[in-house]
């Protein structure tokens, strides 16, 4: 990789207003200057702009073809551009907006200086609060920075611009790998539910009770529940039908629904007694288990509107977007056999002598068990959420309790694999920024270092 030689450079000590000029003016959203002009919705960390037609009640600024916009909030992530269109916009006052002198700066030049660490060590020494704060034109105006003259610039950006070019290729590979991986959980999640991944393991173990007489059990179990009154007696399940099957089992699987299968949205039953509970939505991954923090509370301070949930139970986020970001998991080594926490989630509840709770877990990790939940999903924008009918109504398909056994440490162990391949895309991710911020040092701290030596 090339390197920068900037030894023989010109460089000086200059204010940013010397050379960045802002556009003054703010605004009432109703003034007749900013009336029914679109405005930036945002920035992004590209440097394209969003423009919306939404008012605002927000003050504005004016924004003119060829200025040099910047977000007060993510400049040095780079959230900032020129503003190309052809007609004037507007922002909020959280941007500011400026013209600049092309004899003493290129902005392409000024564009990356803002991202590096240099810029935010100035800023630092500038503003109290340093990058955090909401940064203004008064803030950067102020910083005194080393700039070379308007070719050592041109130059600079032209090797900012190949360096750049080969950061590019690498983040799409990264994110081409990325989407491999993603693809490869759901196709061991997708074979493990259809027997693949335990096809040898059939042949090895052919004298295992057939799930059918699994489910048999089940329904036995849940009638004397309800005999006892225990739990209630809930409304049939409808039948399925030959069409809703998605494949075909392997010998001694059988379809049928969640709700069948186990209790969803249980109550729990306690006297007077401690029990644990939890009101955030708890820390969830891919692997089995959760990473809750549990507060342990008396039952009578537990409100009834409360979700219910016991050891081994498996819970789904039902609220956009935790939903669709498949957060599930299941319950473990809470304090006490009991406990109730936020409303925001659905409980699935097994007899873990029939079915494994890892097995149940799979199922509702499954893309498709996201995207059928989500076209039902009801509910303000952004705010929707899975009905529990869709859990009840789950087709699923059930093997025996050893084979659920054997497919879930198949799927624990292949998920394992994907975890170490994504930990080395992480090191490459990580990579990248160390590149590109190094290139930025290389660029700025050390033309600081040496221009401070040239003054001495």
């Amino acid at each position: 990789m090339k390197t920068l030689n900037t030894m023989s450079a010109r460089w000086k000590k200059t204010k940013i207003g010397q050379f960045l000029f802002e556009r003054e003016g703010k605004y009432r959203p109703d003034d007749e200057i900013v009336t029914g002009i679109k405005r930036i919705d945002k920035i992004d960390f590209s440097g394209n702009f969003h423009i919306a037609t939404k008012p605002s009640k927000t003050n504005m600024i004016l924004v003119k073809p060829g200025d040099f916009v910047i977000s007060g909030i993510n400049v040095s992530k780079g959230a900032m551009g020129i503003y190309t269109g052809k007609e004037n916009i507007t922002a909020t006052i959280h941007y500011s907006s400026y013209t600049f002198d092309i004899e003493q700066i290129n902005v392409e030049y000024f564009k990356r200086f803002l991202k590096s660490l240099e810029f935010v060590r100035l800023l630092q020494e500038q503003v109290k609060g340093g990058i955090k704060t909401e940064i203004k034109p008064k803030h950067i105006l102020q910083i005194e920075i080393d700039l070379p003259d308007i070719e050592e610039q041109q130059r600079i950006v032209s090797y900012f611009q190949n360096i750049e070019t080969e950061d590019k290729e690498l983040q799409e590979e990264i994110g081409h790998q990325q989407t491999l991986l993603k693809n490869l959980r759901q196709q061991i999640l997708q074979e493990a539910i259809e027997g693949k991944l335990t096809a040898e393991w059939r042949q090895q173990n052919p004298d295992v009770e057939p799930a059918n007489e699994l489910l048999s059990r089940i329904q036995a179990e849940k009638e004397q529940l309800i005999k006892d009154k225990k739990i209630k007696k809930q409304k049939p399940l409808p039948p399925i039908s030959d069409e809703e099957k998605p494949f075909d089992l392997p010998d001694g699987w059988v379809w049928c629904r969640l709700g069948d299968a186990g209790l969803i949205n249980p109550r729990n039953n306690a006297d007077d007694k401690n029990i644990a509970g939890f009101s955030p939505m708890p820390y969830v991954n891919h692997k089995f288990g959760i990473h809750p923090r549990f507060q342990t509370r008396e039952w009578g301070e537990i409100k009834k509107g409360f979700t219910h949930f016991a050891e081994n139970d498996i819970i789904i986020a039902k609220i956009t977007p935790c939903f669709e970001n498949s957060k599930a998991g299941i319950i473990q080594n809470i304090p006490g056999s009991i406990g109730a926490g936020t409303t925001e989630l659905h409980v699935v509840r097994v007899n873990i002598d029939d079915i494994l709770p890892e097995y149940v877990y799979i199922l509702v990790k499954i893309e498709s068990f996201l995207i059928n939940g989500k076209k039902l999903m009801k509910g303000a924008v952004g705010q929707k959420r899975v009905p529990k009918e869709y859990i009840e109504k789950l087709i699923i398909p059930l093997p025996p309790l050893p084979e659920q056994k054997a497919v879930a440490t198949k799927v624990e162990k292949l998920l394992t694999l994907c975890d170490q391949m994504e930990t080395q895309i992480t090191v490459s991710q990580t990579y990248a920024k160390q590149l590109m911020q190094a290139v930025l040092k290389e660029a700025f701290s050390q033309n600081s270092a040496e221009s401070k030596q040239t003054a001495m």
